[in-house]
Formats: structure tokens, sequence, C-alpha cells
């Protein structure tokens, strides 16, 4: 074994970057990754892709000797000729976050939330470079330059709740980036980012391939993104390689039927018809909400962020509104303000009530009827509650008099309603994959049958196949329950699959607004132009 080793650290200039050879990996019985050999020579990008399940991020943790401690594994992973499997922890420590680096899918839950950016981005570079002090800040605001965070070299003190989710993305890109790794794991790393930042920075990870000799190991669920970028693709599913080869070649002629499918996967059809006459449902006039910013030892207010400036919207019964625009532009602000969940100014109407000047104790009777469905399922489901009392705690709530049988009727047909059967209701959040428990999610907001409901970027972390579900999801329920919607996303093609009207923000103001097929067929502003090519390009 010794003697082994001792030629593996010695690699021949021809051997590939990585090598994967028949790794497994079993959970007890359970096989969650099957068989699974590729290779990543060095200076590529090799994508794998497959939807939520496929085993794509535990195959990747697993080259960085990260898999959970109850899994098995066996085969063989080798990095540059180090063998992985097996390796001692010290050994591992010199390679993660040195020559291996890894950016998480999740960046709220993978940075810090005590820590403010500047550190730890800083404690990445000291703990590797042993850089001084004024070295390493130097390091760190070079890597926020290079991810389009230039003007964070200001806010280094900043922590990661104060920034938007685009921005949080690109701090996790400069700590992976940092140390200049030779293979760079990027883990679905612009999922939850808007169309224009996503092309920033999928041009910025195919750059520093170039200019740096990096390899990548790009996971995705999107193969447009990988027909744009990766030199090979390795498609799995169930744990299991179907196919993989040359991008141009899978692509032109996709063998498996499960490569077809994930080619033509991705939202499609138009918004429901809307009626010939409805009521208004919620409106806002002249909206504001501004965020104070404090310097200084004392917090002294030096000015504001105009987060959300002068807005004015009307949502109908029975209709959908479209809000987009990059990260920070509003849309989230706007949706909590309309739910008086953040102080503004202004106007807001709900049910023909102006409701702005309204005590949470006034407001309680409407809370029921204006619901919310936040971006994350994972974070906002109660992991210590099943699925019964996550749908039923709203019902309990609102003073609801209804019987255990009754309360119990009503969870069954939502849970029905959303795609998911009423047998799961013993089961935790936990149990379920990112579809599920956004159908979850949908169930907790709709079994009080609200009038209004925001969704805040709902489908940004799902697979495109179950994106196009949960949009045919909230049609059926907004048929059934002449629900009126929010939709806020920054990915147009979801939009347009669903919403009537559409309000484009950027930096806190409507610069287009418009009915849903003119805006995509004929916009007049530059910005929108820029967000729609983003959004529907496929070179």
């Amino acid at each position: 074994m010794a003697g082994r080793i001792a030629n593996m650290a010695h690699p021949s200039p021809s051997a590939p970057l990585l090598a994967l050879n028949g790794l497994s990996l079993r959970f007890g019985t359970v096989s969650v990754v099957k068989d699974v050999s590729f290779t990543i020579e060095k200076s590529e990008m090799l994508a794998v892709v497959g939807e939520s399940g496929s085993g794509k991020s535990l195959t990747a943790l697993s080259c960085l000797g990260l898999r959970p401690k109850n899994a098995k594994i066996t085969g063989s992973i080798t990095f540059d000729g180090q063998e992985i499997v097996g390796a001692p922890e010290a050994v591992l420590r010199q390679i993660r976050g040195k020559r291996i680096s890894m950016i998480f899918q999740e960046p709220m839950t993978a940075l810090n939330p005590l820590h403010a950016i500047g550190r730890q981005i800083g404690e990445i570079i000291e703990i590797h470079c042993k850089l001084s002090p004024t070295k390493t800040r130097e390091r760190i605001t070079e890597v926020l330059e290079q991810v389009g965070l230039a003007h964070f070299k200001d806010r280094l003190d900043a922590f990661p709740h104060q920034l938007s989710g685009g921005e949080r993305q690109r701090v996790m890109i400069a700590m992976a980036i940092a140390n200049r790794p030779d293979l760079l794991i990027a883990d679905e790393p612009t999922t939850a980012v808007d169309v224009t930042i996503q092309a920033k920075i999928l041009l910025l990870l195919k750059d520093l391939q170039r200019t740096m000799g990096m390899a990548i190991l790009f996971i995705t669920h999107d193969l447009t993104i990988v027909r744009r970028l990766a030199d090979r693709v390795v498609v799995m599913k169930h744990g299991e390689i179907v196919e993989q080869g040359k991008v141009a070649d899978v692509f032109a002629h996709p063998a498996h039927s499960y490569t077809q499918h994930l080619l033509a996967s991705e939202p499609k059809g138009s918004p429901l018809p809307l009626p010939a006459s409805s009521t208004e449902v919620i409106s806002c006039d002249q909206l504001k909400v501004y965020f104070p910013i404090k310097k200084g030892i004392f917090r002294k207010t030096v000015g504001c962020v105009k987060a959300v400036d002068q807005v004015s919207i009307s949502v109908m019964e029975s209709m959908t509104l479209g809000i987009v625009g990059e990260s920070g532009s509003g849309k989230t602000t706007l949706g909590f303000a309309l739910l008086r969940l953040l102080k503004s100014e202004g106007k807001i109407v709900f049910l023909g009530q102006d409701i702005h000047a309204f005590s949470n104790k006034a407001l309680q009777p409407l809370r029921q009827k204006m619901q919310v469905v936040f971006q994350d399922p994972y974070s906002s489901l109660n992991p210590r509650m099943n699925v019964r009392q996550i749908i039923e705690e709203g019902l309990l709530v609102h003073g609801q008099r209804l019987d255990n049988a009754s309360r119990e009727a009503m969870i069954d047909t939502i849970l029905t309603d959303v795609g998911l059967s009423p047998d799961m209701k013993e089961r935790y959040a936990h149990e379920f994959s990112g579809g599920q428990r956004q159908r979850l999610s949908i169930a907790r907001a709709m079994v009080l049958k609200p009038a209004f409901v925001v969704l805040d970027e709902p489908t940004s972390a799902l697979d495109l196949s179950v994106q196009a579900q949960i949009i045919e999801l909230l049609k059926n329920l907004q048929a059934k329950y002449a629900l009126s919607l929010m939709f806020i996303s920054h990915d147009l093609r979801v939009v347009k699959a669903i919403a009537h009207h559409i309000i484009v923000m950027h930096k806190g103001v409507i610069v287009e607004q418009g009915d849903s097929a003119r805006i995509f067929g004929a916009p007049t502003h530059e910005y929108t132009r820029t967000l729609i090519d983003a959004a529907f390009i496929r070179e």
C-alpha cells in the first residue's frame, strides 16, 4: 500500500487531475451513488447534470472527503495522484480550500451568520496562504472585484443577512476562488441568482478557467447552462451515470431517454385567461420603503437606501402579477411591504380597506387572507413539526372553529390539491425532496383560502421539470380558488409561463410595466431588454 501511494504522489504528466473509478456510496442497504466513473483534465470544465436526488452533490462532496459519516464508500477518487478515499484528515485539510475549493448551493446556510463577509473571505486566505493583514485585505478586495462586488470593499463589515441572495452567492464564489484552486467544484452556483448576474458569474467562471488554468466540476440541473460553458457532460439519474461525452455530441444526439427529458424540460405555456370582469384585491399608491444607513461608533444615520421608491401597483382577482428584476431591485421588499411585514410609507388597500395605518391587532383578522410562500422551503418549514402540524398551525392561529375531523379533512384536501398524499402527514420536512417541500409550503399557505399570495422566488432552487410542475400546480390552484398572485422571480422563463401583467424593477423603482405579451414581445426599456436577452440566450 505504501508503494502504491508513493507512486500515486507523482502522477504522469498525462494523468487526469481528478479521476473517479467505481465510486459507490451506500446508507445501510440503500445505494445512493452507484459505480460512478469519470475524469477531469487540467483546465477542463466538466458538467454533472441531473435532477434532485440523482447523486450529483454527494459525488462532488466525496471528492473533498466530505461524505456523511454514516455513508459507506467504495471505489477510488484520485486528485493529482493522491487517493482521497481513506486519506488521513491532515492530508484532506491541505487539499480543501487550497487545491480543491467548493461553491455551495445555498449561501445563506453556508455562510456564518455571526461573522462579517470580510472576515469569512479573509479566514480561508489566512489559513492557507499565511499573508499579512494588509496583503489579506488586498486579496479580499481583489476577489470581490472579480465577482462583481467591488463596491463591497468599504462594506467588509456587512453580515450575510444584510446582503441580497445574489450578493451572498457572489461572496461564496469569492471565498472559493480566493486561493486560486486547481479544481473548483461549483454546486448549482447560479440557481438562486438573477439572470444577468448568472450570465456574469458563468462568464467569470469560464474566464477563471482560462486565465488560471483551473479545472471546474460544474453541478447543475440546467442543461442550457451546460451548452454554453462545459467541455464535457455527465448525466446522472438515481445515482448512476446514464450518459456522458462531449457537450456538442450529447446535445446533438442524446442517446438516453432521460437526457432527452432534461433537454425538453422547462416551464412552458401561458397564463390562464382572466375573467371578463373582476374586482381589485390589493393595490398600493406611492409606496416607499427606505432603510437608514448608519456609520460611526454612535451609528449615526448618514443617509438611506431607497429599497422601494414611489411604487404604485394594482392586482385584480384571479390575476398573476409578475415582479422581475435583479437581486437588490426591491422585488421582495415590495411584496413584504404589501403584506405589512415591513414598515413603509404610502397607501395600501386590501379588499377595499386602507390597511397602511392598521395596528397589528387590527390586521390580525385579515392575515389569513394574505399569505406568503418563501424562496427556501427548507429554512421556512419548522423541522420539529410534521406535515400535519405545519399545515394545521395556520388554522389554529387564526381561530378556525373546526373540530378535529373537519380540520383533518381540510389538511387532506389541500395536500391532494398540491399533489402530495394525505399519507405523508406524519413525515417531516427533511424527508422530502426540494420540490415536495415547496408543495408543502404552498399547501400551508393555501389551506387558509387566501385572496392574495406573495410567492417569493418559489421555483428558483428547483429542477426545470419540477419548476414546470409547480407552475402548473399554481395555475390549477388559481383556477380553483380565484387566487390573486404576486409572483416574484428573477427567472423570466418561469414568469412568462404564469404572469398576466409584469412589473420590471431596478434599484427600487418601476422602469417598465405592462401586459406580459407586450413586455416579452416588445420591451421598451433597455434594462428590460437586458433581462430578456440574458434569460432566453441559447448560445
